[in-house]
């Protein structure tokens, strides 16, 4: 099992973001969440079979999202987010 924290910036918020990665995220065998941050971040939390999550986390780069997201921040998490399926935060 992977667990991931991952921030995003560029022109994240605004965008239906969070949206087009719930629906990314149902293509794949993950669980999480999504939610938009006070500064302009987006902060996602996924995990899953370390092949499925990286496949995720490539799919959200190869999609349309990949031309707002300037830069993408990831970080292991020790425990997996508490929730079922995938689901948007705020």
């Amino acid at each position: 099992m992977k667990a991931v924290q991952v921030f995003y910036e560029g022109r994240v918020q605004g965008v239906g973001f969070r949206y087009s990665i719930r629906q990314i995220a149902k293509g794949f065998n993950v669980t999480g969440w999504v939610r938009n941050l006070t500064d302009g971040r987006v902060e996602l939390q996924a995990s899953g079979e370390s092949e499925e999550v990286d496949a995720f986390l490539e799919g959200i780069r190869q999609s349309e999202l990949g031309s707002l997201i300037r830069k993408e921040s990831e970080n292991a998490l020790t425990t997996p987010p508490d929730t079922q399926g995938f689901e948007i935060r705020v």
